[in-house]
């Protein structure tokens, strides 16, 4: 297992020369990687009933095979009944092989078993070459158990690279074979 290199890793280290050539650049160390993936989820029932939070808490474990971390709110918001520090959502990030096996089984397993999926959308970069993509629920993913499932929740994932602008990013997600909608 010490030996073990996640699928998308090796076909990133095999096409890195391609990629230099595709984008035009000089530099070695200015080819675009990965640098980390964060998941994500917001639940704002979380702050009338506790309890909600920690199924959220397993569900994201089961997915990343990573521990969550409890966010809290920054900001009081009486409109939502919020008060500055209480949990409100829960995050993993991963990096390294992590990183690449989610990755993998996201853009492999997770996505085609998304109803009506027609792509997702290009427009999605932040103009710093990171990638954000929301779910609306979390049963598209194998690991959890369609019966266990107490309530339908979405999650949001960012993919954080090092490009310097969106192209490059973009570039980066086709060698992938990220699917991108066909505009």
């Amino acid at each position: 297992m010490e030996n073990y290199v996640p699928r998308l890793q090796t076909i990133y280290k095999e096409r890195q020369k391609d990629l230099q050539k595709q984008l035009g650049l000089d530099n070695v160390m200015r080819i675009p990687k990965l640098k980390k993936i964060v998941v994500n989820i917001g639940e704002g029932e979380a702050v009338q009933n506790s309890k909600v939070l920690d199924a959220a808490i397993e569900e994201l474990a089961l997915i990343t095979g990573q521990r969550p971390v409890r966010r809290k709110s920054k900001k009081s918001i009486a409109g939502f009944k919020l008060r500055a520090g209480l949990p409100i959502g829960c995050s993993v990030t991963l990096r390294n092989q992590r990183m690449y096996e989610f990755l993998d089984r996201f853009i492999n397993i997770t996505v085609p078993r998304i109803r009506d999926f027609r792509g997702f959308s290009g427009k999605a970069f932040d103009g710093r070459g990171n990638y954000s993509v929301g779910l609306k629920e979390q049963i598209v993913f194998p690991e959890i158990d369609y019966d266990k499932v107490s309530k339908v929740r979405g999650l949001g994932i960012t993919i954080v690279t090092s490009a310097e602008t969106d192209v490059h990013a973009r570039a980066l997600l086709d060698m992938f074979n990220f699917p991108f909608r066909k505009n």
